[in-house]
């Protein structure tokens, strides 16, 4: 799903949480760590941008990754460490939350991936399924 302000970008997927930004920032860093994922860090693009006197809607950054999936992706194509680990934008477009994140066949296309490596990053898309699902749904 996609729309919303700045939310058409080619190459980029954009989903729509049934939750608020934090409710889907706290959920999908849970199931990052329930995955044996290791979360790089959570940027919350909204305080930073309070502590200098600016307003900004709640955007939240979520770098996170697999080491065992991002490794062998980086030590053939090295320039790929400048997209992984992989990151997941939590963002409020009006009232809704909105998740959006690179297309894995983007990153594969940008660096000249293999279908082998650019499948290393493919599990972005059932993560944010399960992410954006309305509760009672089973996570994948």
């Amino acid at each position: 799903m996609t729309g919303g302000v700045g939310a058409n970008e080619e190459g980029i997927i954009t989903k729509l949480s049934p939750r608020t930004v934090s409710d889907t920032v706290t959920r999908l860093t849970g199931m990052v760590a329930a995955k044996e994922m290791k979360v790089f860090d959570v940027i919350d693009q909204a305080a930073e941008a309070r502590k200098v006197g600016m307003d900004l809607r709640e955007t939240v950054l979520v770098i996170f990754g697999s080491p065992v999936a991002g490794t062998p992706v980086m030590d053939a194509v090295p320039l790929s460490a400048l997209d992984l680990p992989l990151k997941i934008l939590v963002w409020d477009d009006a009232g809704q939350t909105r998740v959006s994140y690179y297309a894995p066949a983007t990153l594969g296309a940008r660096h000249h991936l293999g279908a082998d490596l650019e499948a290393r990053l493919a599990g972005i898309n059932p993560l944010t399924d399960a992410l954006v699902a309305p509760d009672g749904i089973a996570n994948s």
